[in-house]
């Protein structure tokens, strides 16, 4: 049914697609018989998938990454398509429009999509408020425990040697909202982003927000999300520097710049394409050649959420050998469909 349904939204650009389905979704599940079918049709619960970290219960190790759900608007139809964790984002301080359209491209032959988004969001302020309108809603209601992150960075025009003062307000404004953090300073698409994973200017980002953190009540988990195109020394600053400033952990990986990984798209439609962060299965390996280089050098002291190409439950169980504690999809949910959570999950039980 889904490859039906999915042949039919690949004929709508990429960005209206993805607003339409989710609008979809989340209409559906107003209505008690439709979200019943949802829940039935996409959950997978069962007690040994629970994932305890940090002092958190995640009900499942499988979750959302960032940019599927921006602006906080789909946590309710997320919850019911079974993910464990969903993390939202990537908000800025201020709102903004993100890059010129069109900025998201699908190659279906490689099982990829390349994304020029540019952080478009709508403000800290805004998904504070819809954030805690979800949590009253769910705390009176429905008894949610799905676990929701929020992977925040810095605005388009703010210069780089005053970033932490980005990633300071995000933090500071979502705290009581969220229950972990992603410091992303790899995107691709934000003009001199990548360069604060460089070992000083990182420093300065992640030492602000734990001087904030620790000065709460109850510090909350921040994790820093890395790119897949780093070399071994950077990797190995920025895992001195997590272990320094005591980070909970990093996201592995974000989109990669390269386009040496695809293999079925012609050079002449990724010539027309042009620069973005390249995701889905071509993606899969570079991102497990970080993952697993971070875990052995660790000796697994550092806690990882696999990232990048994950489609199947195979695919997931993979990462988890290798040293993730917890695994996100993306684009392997546009091409696998709403049913990948239930079907990841269902895989990770029988390899337990």
């Amino acid at each position: 049914m889904y490859t039906f349904l999915r042949s039919l939204m690949f004929q709508l650009e990429p960005e209206m697609a993805h607003y339409f389905a989710m609008n979809s979704i989340q209409m559906g599940c107003r209505f008690a018989p439709l979200k019943k079918i949802i829940q039935q049709n996409c959950s997978f619960n069962h007690p040994k998938l629970e994932k305890k970290l940090w002092g958190l219960t995640f009900k499942n190790p499988v979750g959302l990454g960032a940019g599927f759900d921006k602006n906080a608007i789909y946590i309710d139809a997320l919850d019911y398509l079974g993910f464990g964790f969903v993390e939202i984002g990537t908000v800025t301080p201020k709102p903004q429009l993100g890059n010129e359209k069109p900025r998201l491209f699908r190659l279906p032959k490689d099982k990829a999509l390349i994304n020029r988004m540019g952080f478009n969001n709508d403000g800290v302020l805004a998904i504070q408020k819809r954030l805690a309108m979800w949590r009253n809603k769910t705390n009176a209601i429905n008894q949610s425990n799905l676990i929701i992150g929020a992977n925040i960075g810095k605005n388009k025009d703010t210069p780089n040697e005053e970033a932490s003062s980005d990633y300071c307000l995000c933090f500071n404004s979502l705290y009581d909202t969220a229950d972990y953090f992603v410091l992303n300073v790899s995107s691709p698409n934000t003009p001199g982003l990548r360069a604060l994973q460089e070992k000083e200017a990182l420093r300065e980002i992640v030492s602000r927000v734990q001087n904030a953190n620790y000065g709460k009540t109850k510090p909350k988990p921040i994790l820093l999300k890395i790119a897949p195109d780093l070399s071994n020394q950077a990797i190995d600053d920025i895992i001195e520097l997590a272990e320094q400033t005591k980070l909970s952990g990093l996201v592995i990986s974000n989109t990669t710049i390269g386009r040496e990984t695809l293999k079925h798209t012609s050079k002449v439609q990724i010539d027309a394409i042009g620069a973005g962060g390249l995701s889905g299965a071509p993606l899969y390996q570079k991102s497990n050649n970080i993952l697993n280089y971070v875990a052995t050098q660790t000796q697994y002291r550092l806690t990882i959420i696999g990232s990048g190409g994950i489609f199947t439950g195979e695919q997931a169980v993979e990462k988890i050998k290798m040293g993730a504690s917890l695994i996100q999809v993306w684009t392997g949910f546009i091409y696998e469909g709403p049913g990948i959570a239930k079907n990841i999950c269902k895989t990770i039980l029988q390899s337990k």
